[in-house]
């Protein structure tokens, strides 16, 4: 033989090894999706997998078809040749739901690139489109005499091997094995746990972390008498609702939320509100003080001629745990009947707030949770609060410390307790706390808020907050926000000016009507074991006649040891 021949005989051999036959049309066939992120292999991820033959195809993962997948999981039956979609999720043992969708594979509309490349044998050719916006890439083959994908795209191309996200993340078909004895899936037996679409989103994706329900549609408003019952407490004149809530035990941190909505019921001005933790470890706590009186509170002293109750932590007492900080709007949803041209107002307000650094401090505990919202009105608001839990393996061996040190938002004003004027005094605020062990990577977590709500007030005044420890400055910064227009549409009892703005437009010290005042975390450096001090000096405006300013601020501790 010529070497021409040999040549040309080596150079083709290869090809004539990676041809491959049709796949035979009675056989069940198993095809192994690899998942790769940038051309890697994603270790972590389970393998994708689809059972195909000419009736059904399952797309599945290799963890279910184990019987060791993780509850909640999800499988796609694709019916042929109907092309009918089926998506069933197994949200717990023994609670299974499901969907069905006859049209959306139909639906589906690709671009048919005239590129090429071999995979497993068969030459593939391209298929391009576009869902939300993420570009999408089917490589699929006619040649297997079989129609399958690893995902609902692509189920009527041929055999998609390969599919790409945005260039960087693939599926891409590693093995495809001849398997017996597989029974098909009786569609029809899905029937009685059968749902429409948005309502099996909706229970997958709420099966996928724990909600705790705490309060739904309680009215806080402040009334002579306020009337409790068996489960949830009303005190301070009905501004204050509480609840004793066993939470979950997770062996690793969970990525915690606290999700609360808020309506007016009758009062039309903005209010401050706070979502907190009453601790009870210690001999007094804030309930002792709601179920009698102030006075049970200890007292912090500044010397500027006012005593404050229930503000810093002290030996026999713990200031409550804030867990969020919000306002109310002006009137959101009891007065959307005030229209204005182009303005459609919102229903409610809806308030989010991640609490994950906390949950150590609530985890497998039974804990006062109490929503506080200050007014005077007979109405007040209407309040729904959930927590909810999400797993997400953030594996963690350090011993966690939470230490509430000093919260001078008086959630008991209705009930007597002084507004947060001490920042008149040069002392300001000050709190000393013990530490039985060495803290790393210390954090105070602090919210502030500054009220006095007339022109010359702090709410309308940027003022410099000075976080002391130790006797030396930490941190100074002025708390502002200037985004407050942003929120017209919750306040449609905002009040309107001649210059044409409204109250809800104007910039505020750390918080607008209808918001969330989110937390700064406030580095302290490591701490050793015993005694320290923390102070808070802000420059408080001086009163005009009846009119005065306050400041709302809280402190936790927040380190490991």
């Amino acid at each position: 033989m010529k070497p021409y021949y040999i040549l040309l005989l080596l150079i083709s051999f290869p090809f004539f090894l990676r041809a491959q036959s049709p796949l035979n049309s009675k056989n069940t066939y198993k095809i192994i999706y690899s998942r790769l992120a940038n051309g890697k292999p994603l270790d972590d991820q389970q393998a994708v997998v689809v059972i195909a033959c000419a009736q059904q195809n399952l797309i599945s993962t290799t963890s279910v078809l184990a019987n060791k997948a993780k509850y909640p999981f999800e499988q796609t039956i694709v019916v042929k040749p109907s092309n009918n979609l089926f998506q069933i999720a197994d949200l717990s043992p023994g609670n299974q739901i499901s969907t069905e969708d006859p049209t959306a594979i139909g639906k589906q509309n690709f671009e048919i690139s005239q590129e090429t490349k071999v995979i497993l044998g068969y030459t593939c050719k391209k298929a391009i489109t576009v869902v939300n916006s993420n570009k999408i890439e089917l490589w699929f083959t006619t040649d297997a005499g079989l129609k399958a994908a690893p995902t609902a795209l692509g189920q009527n191309l041929g055999l998609v091997l390969e599919q790409v996200r945005n260039g960087n993340t693939m599926l891409k078909a590693s093995k495809i094995e001849s398997i017996k004895n597989q029974k098909l899936i009786n569609v029809a037996a899905q029937s009685n746990a059968s749902t429409d679409a948005l309502t099996y989103k909706d229970l997958l994706w709420k099966s996928r972390f724990t909600t705790l329900s705490i309060f739904k549609n309680e009215t806080i408003n402040f009334v002579a008498k306020p009337e409790s019952n068996d489960s949830i407490f009303r005190y301070a004149g009905g501004t204050v609702i509480a609840r004793k809530v066993k939470f979950p035990d997770y062996s690793t941190p969970p990525t915690a939320f606290v999700d609360l909505t808020e309506q007016s019921n009758g009062d039309a001005y903005d209010r401050t509100g706070s979502v907190f933790i009453i601790p009870t470890d210690k001999k007094i706590s804030l309930l002792d003080a709601l179920k009698g009186s102030v006075k049970e509170l200890p007292v912090y002293d500044n010397g500027n001629g006012t005593q404050y109750q229930g503000v810093v932590a002290t030996a026999d007492y713990n200031p409550v745990i804030e867990l969020m900080r919000f306002f109310t709007p002006f009137g959101v949803g009891k007065y959307n009947d005030l229209k204005l041209k182009d303005k459609n107002w919102a229903d409610q307000v809806y308030y989010r707030q991640d609490i994950s650094d906390l949950y150590p401090v609530l985890n497998g505990k039974e804990m006062w949770v109490a929503v506080f919202v200050g007014n005077y009105d007979k109405g007040g608001h209407k309040v729904s609060l959930n927590i909810t839990m999400h797993k997400d393996g953030r594996a963690t061996d350090k011993k966690e410390t939470i230490l509430p040190i000093f919260n001078s938002t008086n959630v008991m004003e209705m009930a007597g307790q002084e507004y947060g004027t001490m920042f008149s005094s040069d002392k300001g605020l000050e709190v000393t706390f013990s530490l039985s062990k060495d803290l790393k990577n210390a954090k105070l977590r602090y919210i502030t808020t500054g009220h006095g709500g007339w022109g010359g007030g702090d709410e309308f005044v940027p003022k410099e907050n000075t976080i002391w420890l130790d006797g030396k400055i930490v941190t100074a910064f002025t708390p502002w926000r200037q985004d407050c227009g942003s929120y017209r549409l919750s306040n449609p009892a905002s009040g309107n000016f001649e210059s044409g703005l409204s109250s809800s437009d104007l910039s505020r010290s750390n918080w607008c009507p209808g918001t969330v005042t989110n937390p700064n975390l406030i580095n302290l450096g490591d701490l050793e074991a015993g005694s320290h001090t923390v102070k808070v000096t802000i420059p408080l405006g001086k009163r005009e006649g009846s009119s005065f300013s306050a400041w709302n601020v809280s402190g936790i501790l927040i380190g490991t040891e």
